[in-house]
């Protein structure tokens, strides 16, 4: 849809000035780490905003041989609790600018670079 008056310039700017600031959002999400944790903190993960683990912390508490599988749901649910961190960090940086191109929020958008 054309603008009243034909600007057809001023709107390509516009879209141009947008995509640049989905750009850097983007990119500063990807630079991102988000935390997150499980048990009270016995197990700590952290994820890029690209999705990618870079760090997990295991208590030595939380470690019981006998009890392999309460260890396992902890490391489940600190990724977890990390995932949704890095989700709302990316709705919170991204969602307007993706809205203002068009897009449907963002679970399922098909913007470039991000994992889900």
């Amino acid at each position: 849809m054309i603008p009243e008056g034909g600007d057809m310039s001023g709107l390509l700017a516009q879209a141009q000035a947008m995509q640049q600031q989905l750009m850097q959002a983007q990119q500063e999400l990807a630079e991102s780490e988000f935390t997150g944790s499980a048990g009270g903190d016995l197990v700590t993960a952290t994820l890029t905003g690209a999705g990618e683990l870079t760090g997990l912390t295991i208590k030595p508490e939380a470690v019981d041989p006998e009890d392999t599988e309460t260890l396992s749901d902890l490391i489940i649910a600190a990724v977890r609790d990390a995932n949704n961190k890095m989700k709302a960090g990316a709705a919170a940086k991204l969602g307007p600018l993706a809205g203002g191109l068009g897009g449907s929020g963002l679970g399922g958008s098909g913007l470039p670079g991000l994992p889900f």
